[in-house]
C-alpha cells in the first residue's frame, strides 16, 4: 500500500472551539431514565423501541460477560452498547457529509443500578452529533436522526425523562476526528473489492491481537445504493472496542458509551484515487463528559495512540 497522506489534524477544531463558549444548557449527550422496578424494560423491548422508531439494529453487546470474564469485575448490573443506525438519513446526508460515518452507526449505552432500580440510555444530542461530524444543526436530516433518537428513547424508557446534566464542554487537547488518506494499490488481476479485503484483514489483524474488538461491521454502501446514491465505490463503517478502555471509564462514566465503541469508517468516491478513513478521537470523550481522573485518562491516550499508529503503519 502506498501512503499519500496521513492526517491527524484538527479538521473540525473551529467547532470544538465554539462549544467551549456556549452556554451550560448546551451539552454532547443527553441521558433518559426511567423506572423499571418492575423489570419490564429489557434488552428485547428497549430494540424493539428502536426498531420501531426507524433504526436498524447494528449491535447490542452485554459488556458484563467480558468484563467479568476479563477483569472479574462489573459496575452496573446491566451495561450494554447498543449501536444503532437509518439507513434512508444516513445515505442521504453521505451525499454531501462523507463524516456521517463517524456516527454511523450511533452507540449508546444502556445501563442499570440496582439499587435505583433505574435504567438509563446515553446518546450524543444534536450538538454532539454536530460536533464530531461537522454538519450543522441546522441540517434537516441531522435533526430528523436526533428526533428519531429521541422517540425512541421515549418508547424504549416509558415515563422517562433526560436527567439535567451540567457538563463543562471543555476545549479538546488535540483533533476530534482522526483522519487518514491512503491509496490501495489494485495490482493486475486483482479487483478493487478484493484489494480492499485485504487491506481490511491486515488492519484487523494488527489491531485485534492488541486489545481492539470489532463488535461491528456494516457496508454503508450497499445501502446507499438501495436509496439511490451511487457516489462511492465503497463505504464501510467498523464499530471498534477496546475492553481496558471502557471498563475502567464506565465505573465513574458510564454515560461516555454514547462515544463508545468508536465508528471508523472507511470510504473512496467514484473517480478519486483516495482512500479516506477517520474515527473519532477520544478528545469527544474528554472534552464533552468532565472526565479528568487519571483511570479514566490513561487508557483512552494510550488506545488512541495505539490506534493511530496501527493504522499510519498499515498504510504505508
Amino acid at each position: 500500500m502506498r501512503k499519500i497522506q496521513t492526517l491527524f489534524i484538527a479538521i473540525f477544531v473551529a467547532i470544538s472551539f465554539a462549544a467551549v463558549s456556549v452556554s451550560a444548557k448546551t451539552q454532547d449527550i443527553q441521558i433518559y431514565t426511567a423506572d423499571n422496578s418492575k423489570g419490564n424494560i429489557t434488552k428485547e423491548s428497549v430494540e424493539e423501541a428502536f426498531k420501531k422508531a426507524g433504526f436498524a439494529i447494528d449491535g447490542n453487546n452485554n459488556m458484563n460477560a467480558p468484563f467479568k470474564k476479563r477483569f472479574n469485575s462489573t459496575w452496573y448490573e446491566t451495561y450494554r452498547l447498543l449501536f444503532v443506525h437509518n439507513p434512508k438519513l444516513v445515505a442521504k446526508l453521505a451525499k454531501n457529509y462523507p463524516s456521517i460515518g463517524l456516527i454511523s452507526p450511533l452507540s449508546t449505552s444502556v445501563y442499570s443500578n440496582d439499587e435505583k432500580k433505574t435504567m438509563n440510555i446515553s446518546t450524543l444530542t444534536l450538538e454532539g452529533m454536530s460536533k464530531i461530524t461537522g454538519i450543522p444543526t441546522s441540517n434537516k436530516d441531522l435533526q430528523a436522526i436526533y428526533a428519531m433518537m429521541n422517540n425512541a428513547l421515549k418508547a424504549a424508557l416509558p415515563n422517562g425523562h433526560f436527567q439535567k446534566l451540567n457538563y463543562k464542554i471543555k476545549k479538546p487537547n488535540g483533533p476530534l476526528v482522526t483522519t487518514f488518506v491512503t491509496e490501495i494499490e489494485v495490482e493486475e488481476g486483482v479487483d478493487l473489492d478484493d484489494a480492499r479485503e485485504t487491506f481490511q484483514e491486515e488492519m484487523e489483524g494488527e489491531i485485534e491481537p492488541v486489545g481492539f474488538i470489532v463488535a461491528g461491521f456494516v457496508d454503508l454502501n450497499e445501502e446507499f445504493r438501495e436509496n439511490g446514491v451511487y457516489d462511492y465505490d465503497f463505504y464501510d463503517a467498523y464499530s471498534i472496542c477496546k475492553l481496558e478502555v471502557i471498563h475502567p471509564v464506565s465505573k465513574m462514566h458510564p454515560e461516555v458509551g454514547a462515544f463508545a465503541p468508536c465508528t471508523l469508517y472507511m470510504y473512496k468516491k467514484k473517480g478519486e484515487a483516495e482512500t479516506h478513513m477517520g474515527f473519532p478521537s477520544v478528545q469527544n470523550w474528554i472534552s464533552s463528559t468532565d472526565i479528568e481522573d487519571d483511570a479514566s485518562l490513561k487508557p483512552l491516550l494510550e488506545a488512541q495512540k495505539l490506534l493511530e499508529d496501527i493504522i499510519t503503519e498499515v498504510s504505508e
